[in-house]
């Protein structure tokens, strides 16, 4: 007799993800691969590859954590586990105690709890998300992962794009999670972050517990309505399912894919666009610009100006917005200030972009 099906569900998700690093692994360069030139990883401990869970102890990183320890060592992969304690909480030092207690259970190893600072920028969620990713990076450098695993499920996604369309910042922003992104740059992470959970529903993930009797632990920020994300999942979605029927976070899920699909098409059409539309100085033309669909010049636009000094972050629609008006509705405007010290101006029928 088999696995309960949510038991099976994530393990053929987790197995999935696995066979995709070992691949990518296989595939990289010489000097950048834990496997030997051979493709398949070495019979001791010291040079087989290391996959590492993010694990905050909730329902769907334990059931990831459950299904990495279980499928990894099959595949011939060392599989690890961090907890971030980010401080936010009376007891959180215990709470990451307990978790690593857990994660060591089922032999996961090595294991770590990482205490990080959460600032202010940003709001509270975005300061602990940017620390958190941090601290991953800072330990899968430090313990030379392949990659770490995130626990982000299809009802994630489908809060992410809604996140997205309240905002109003484009195509990209109704992506959603990739399944697969990277860290902040440089050989190996390229491809760091993996999401085997995204087709899978937040529900199937607690089930993969129960009956693995796995203790979870329901944070409680995921309930306090002061954080947007959690009003989200326990009025906005709830409020849509009543209105428009079940199916919702399904059909969600499925427009992150396809804005994504569109988005990458649409990046690849602006980045073999703009050659084509600088002088021989590397000056924008603004009349070249003008003949652009405007999907693809604002994309030329911001790449221009992340690549002047603008934190992507910062950057928003309303500014690439601000820019394009000096190549579509020039009236002899000023400079356009942007996040970064970042400074656009039309200057003889170019566009400069500089860095105040």
């Amino acid at each position: 007799m088999g696995p309960h099906p949510a038991v099976a569900a994530i393990r053929l998700a987790v197995r999935r993800v696995l066979h995709d690093v070992l691949t990518d692994l296989t595939d990289r360069p010489a000097g950048h691969s834990p496997i030997p030139s051979g493709g398949t990883p070495a019979a001791t401990a010291g040079t087989l590859p290391l996959v590492l869970v993010a694990c905050s102890g909730g329902a769907d990183s334990m059931a990831l954590a459950s299904a990495l320890a279980f499928e990894a060592p099959k595949l011939g992969i060392r599989a690890g586990g961090i907890t971030v304690d980010h401080g936010l909480q009376a007891g959180s030092d215990l709470r990451a105690a307990e978790v690593v207690t857990r994660m060591t259970a089922l032999r996961l190893d090595p294991v770590e709890s990482v205490s990080v600072r959460v600032g202010r920028d940003g709001g509270p969620e975005a300061a602990a998300r940017d620390a958190r990713y941090a601290a991953l990076d800072e330990a899968a450098d430090r313990l030379g992962a392949a990659a770490v695993l995130l626990g982000h499920t299809r009802d994630d996604q489908a809060e992410t794009v809604l996140l997205g369309l309240a905002r109003g910042s484009g195509i990209r922003s109704l992506s959603g999670m990739p399944e697969v992104s990277g860290g902040p740059g440089g050989p190996g992470r390229s491809h760091r972050y993996r999401r085997p959970f995204l087709q899978i529903d937040r529900q199937t993930a607690r089930k993969a517990c129960m009956v693995q009797s796995l203790p979870v632990w329901d944070d409680p920020h995921n309930i306090d309505p002061a954080y947007t994300r959690s009003r989200l999942r326990h009025e906005g979605l709830p409020a849509l399912e009543k209105a428009l029927g079940k199916g919702v976070v399904e059909a969600l899920a499925r427009t992150a894919q396809l804005s994504r699909d569109d988005a990458d098409a649409l990046d690849s059409w602006a980045a073999d666009a703009e050659a084509g539309v600088r002088d021989e100085d590397g000056r924008l033309e603004c009349a070249k610009l003008y003949a652009l669909p405007p999907a693809v010049r604002r994309r030329v636009l911001r790449r221009a100006v992340v690549a002047a000094g603008s934190p992507a972050g910062s950057l928003f629609a309303r500014h690439i917005e601000e820019v394009d008006r000096l190549i579509t509705g020039w009236r002899g405007q000023g400079a356009i200030n942007l996040p970064g010290r970042v400074e656009a101006q039309r200057q003889g029928g170019r566009l400069v972009i500089r860095q105040g």
